[in-house]
């Protein structure tokens, strides 16, 4: 309790602040650089990340509105299929005392290779659609990444001078001295 108590008192004695001037303590000062760093990151790539996305967003519906038409021409082709399937019945009737069985294995073909058909090129339209996306994904990723990186080193490149480099290589070497002291 009485540590607690003279940390209290302790604060009465700091002494204020006597001039103003720069923070040259690179580690104190990093968390300023970066929230600055990330709000004009945030700031100037907001609009080069939605015109990407705007663009993916309709590269993905061309695909989506391709793999309609396609399924459109299935149906189709069903349609055909199921218009050859009447025929085939009609003619069933009249032959029917020939080849009964026959046609209704011609049927149970022809039903089976359109419903193969149909669902193959289900499957390929979602292929294609969840493709398209995953490489709309990643290639927004590599393209945040690079201009993050490249703002990051642009900054600290305008940032850093020869002199403020060298005491900053100074001083991570005496820091490695140390703990190599530490370690020992």
């Amino acid at each position: 309790m009485k540590n607690v108590t003279d940390s209290f008192i302790s604060l009465g004695y700091w002494p204020s602040a006597e001039s103003f001037g720069f923070n040259t303590d690179i580690l104190a000062t990093n968390p300023i650089n970066l929230s600055v760093v990330l709000g004009v990151l945030i700031f100037f790539g907001k609009g080069v990340l939605s015109d990407l996305l705007d663009n993916r967003k309709q590269r993905i519906l061309k695909t989506i509105q391709n793999s309609e038409e396609l399924r459109g021409g299935a149906i189709e082709q069903l349609e055909k299929a199921r218009a050859r399937l009447r025929k085939v019945e009609m003619e069933a009737d009249q032959f029917r005392v020939n080849g009964y069985s026959e046609i209704e294995r011609e049927k149970l073909n022809l039903i089976n290779s359109t419903s193969k058909s149909l669902e193959q090129l289900e499957n390929f339209k979602n292929e294609t659609i969840r493709f398209e996306q995953q490489k709309a994904i990643n290639q927004v990723r590599q393209q945040v990444f690079q201009q993050a990186l490249q703002g990051a080193l642009g900054t600290l490149n305008s940032c850093l001078d020869n002199e403020l480099h060298l005491r900053t290589i100074s001083a991570n070497i005496g820091m490695f001295g140390t703990m190599k002291e530490i370690t020992n």
